[in-house]
């Protein structure tokens, strides 16, 4: 792959009939010196925000292209008039272009791309292999650790019931290494019977690893022999009249039952494979994906990408497969509902990327096929879902438009509250909500910097307040991103809500509206008053679902802030005074706690003591004693 070719300035267009004019002539300036070679192409607007990334087997016919805007949908007719500059990278296939058009889609989020904006990476059930007596253990993440991994999963819940389930069945170690290495006893879960305590010899290293290879089996798919292979011992430990051997085999058949049980739906023809469905309604997308492994159900999971009315269902199916195994490996197998533009291409991308052969199928009839009517159906529940809970949405937002004064419904709610106990981990926090509902990834959390301020409710929310929004006029003067809100809502009185105003008219921002919810007489739910400028304080109807909605914002700020304060309390604890000393890393940190005991004796250490440490030379020993010794 080539270095990207960071655009230079384009020459200046002849023409000036308008902005779609004048975007086609900056797309054609770049035709001279574009290659007939695979790439990617970004398309940049007037500030450098991306609008758009692309992938060509040509790039010279595929930018061409663009310069017939009246071939082209609204949608990229739009695109090009915002175009002001472009860059591109070549590439040494059509493949290699398809992975990182989709890696750089998720890193850009370009506004006229379909955009999964809602991916993650799914749980794993992980049988260790770095150590004799393996671990069984729930993974997320890279897989770096040496072992067998079982998934993915839908969610964290549906692991942690098969974990719980597997170690009745099979009776494997859940504990971390250093937690084996150090016991000396059984620990509550070979007394619960969930792990026979190979810790301390319980059972022989031939006898666990017969248990991890059934418990490999098993989640391998060979479930029914396992079972059976259970029956059989607890009929012939009945008949020998051992029955506590025979209850501890019903039990582990009931637990790999409850297993099975969880998984809903499962197809005899499907192994290894994922079903991907999507259902298209009123220019919105739901795409389904379930996971089957093993011949098991491992759940299913809704995403709604962000697309462009009118966009194909097939073209956002195609974006979605792209995007969504671009940071995990395909199964040999993918089911889909729709036929994606670039089937094969695709397919190849895939392959190349998982390390194996991935088919991409549209089955027409059979087995398959059901598995693939399931998906489409859940698609469309969740889809309307989704949409009833919007209207929902939208409804609520119109109200506190209503109720403030506002010309239309808010787009974006910023919520501000402050935690802190009697003035120490003071911190700030911001969250949003909208259309969406609350938009996580935009939450803020402000440590507060000023010691004078510290525990001074005011002054903390006048710190929060100004940097944050002095920040943003920075970054946007202009304000033509989205990241402005049209309404902010203070957790407090009047007295917050005139340091609020007092900060936005010292940054010239005082055309948002504010707005600040105190807690009614006693502190109750539901008697709450509103403070507005230039308007007597208020408090709507106790049942008023406007007023509830106002309340479960106010709520989700306080629990952000206070999780945030919780967190920060945690740190300070773990902290000692030995992190205060310039210079004294976590290594030379731990070399002290070695070898004195702790923060209290490293105080009282001489300077011959702390020079007999390792890692701790004579200018060092003497920078550690200063501080404990020296005043002022």
């Amino acid at each position: 792959m080539s270095e990207p070719d960071s655009a230079s300035a384009p020459p200046t267009p002849t023409k000036s009939d308008g902005p779609l004019a004048r975007g086609v002539e900056v797309i054609r300036s770049y035709l001279r010196t574009l290659p007939q070679a695979p790439g990617v192409y970004r398309m940049l607007g007037e500030k450098g925000a991306v609008l758009y990334v692309g992938k060509a087997k040509s790039l010279k016919k595929r930018v061409a292209s663009y310069t017939q805007p009246a071939r082209q949908p609204l949608r990229i007719q739009r695109m090009i008039a915002e175009t002001a500059t472009m860059e591109f990278v070549i590439t040494n296939s059509e493949v290699e272009a398809l992975l990182l058009e989709g890696n750089l889609i998720k890193r850009l989020m370009p506004r006229y791309n379909v955009l999964l904006r809602d991916d993650k990476s799914f749980p794993h059930i992980l049988i260790a292999g770095d150590h004799p007596h393996p671990q069984l253990t729930k993974h997320r993440g890279a897989r770096t650790r040496p072992g067998d991994y079982f998934g993915p999963f839908a969610s964290a819940g549906a692991v942690n019931r098969t974990v719980a389930a597997l170690q009745r069945g099979f009776m494997l170690r859940t504990c971390t290494d250093t937690v084996f290495a150090s016991r000396s006893r059984p620990c509550l879960q070979y007394q619960i019977k969930r792990c026979t305590a190979p810790c301390v010899d319980r059972v022989t290293p031939a006898e666990y690893a017969a248990q991890v290879e059934q418990a490999r089996a098993f989640l391998s798919g060979r479930s029914r022999d396992i079972q059976a292979g259970y029956a059989e011992t607890m009929l012939a430990a009945s008949d020998a009249l051992d029955f506590e051997t025979a209850a501890q085999y019903r039990d582990r058949i009931r637990a790999l039952t409850a297993i099975q049980a969880h998984q809903d739906i499962n197809f005899q023809d499907l192994d290894d494979a994922d079903v991907v469905a999507a259902h298209q309604d009123g220019g919105q997308t739901c795409i389904q994906a379930f996971f089957f492994r093993g011949g098991c159900n491992y759940g299913n999971h809704a995403y709604f990408p962000s697309h462009e009315r009118g966009l194909a269902i097939e073209e956002v199916l195609a974006s979605f497969l792209v995007q969504f195994y671009e940071n995990k490996p395909a199964p040999p197998l993918l089911l889909l509902s729709h036929d994606p533009p670039e089937r094969p291409l695709i397919a190849e991308a895939l392959s190349l990327h998982s390390g194996h052969k991935v088919e991409l199928a549209v089955p027409m009839r059979g087995e398959k096929r059901r598995a693939v009517e399931h998906a489409i159906t859940n698609a469309r529940e969740a889809l309307g879902r989704r949409q009833a809970e919007r209207s929902s949405q939208a409804m609520l937002l119109a109200g506190v438009g209503a109720l403030f004064g506002l010309e239309e419904p808010p787009g974006r709610i910023e919520v501000y509250d402050n935690s802190h106990i009697q003035g120490t981990n003071c911190v700030g926090a911001m969250i949003v909500a909208g259309p969406e509902g609350f938009t996580k990834n935009a939450y803020r959390k402000f440590t507060i910097r000023n010691q004078e301020v510290m525990g001074n409710d005011y002054g903390m929310m006048r710190e929060v307040l100004t940097r944050r929004f002095a920040r943003t006029l920075k970054e946007d003067p202009e304000r033509q991103s989205t990241g402005w809100p049209d309404l902010v809502l203070i957790d407090g009185g009047k007295g917050q809500l005139n340091v609020a105003l007092e900060v936005l008219a010292e940054l010239a921002l005082d055309d948002i509206l504010v707005v600040a919810i105190a807690k009614g007489p006693d502190r109750n739910a539901g008697r709450e008053r509103f403070f507005m400028a230039g308007r007597e304080p208020f408090s709507p109807e106790p049942r008023d679902p406007v007023l509830y909605y106002l309340q479960r914002l106010r709520d989700e700020a306080h629990r952000f802030a206070i999780g945030s304060h919780r967190d920060r309390r945690a740190k300070a604890q773990t902290r000692s005074e030995i992190d205060q000393i310039p210079g004294i890393g976590p290594a030379r940190k731990k070399a002290l706690l070695l070898h004195f005991g702790s923060a209290k004796a490293v105080a009282r250490a001489g300077l011959a003591d702390l020079e007999a440490v390792s890692g701790i030379n004579t200018a060092v020993a003497r920078k550690i004693h200063a501080f404990f010794h020296e005043e002022g």
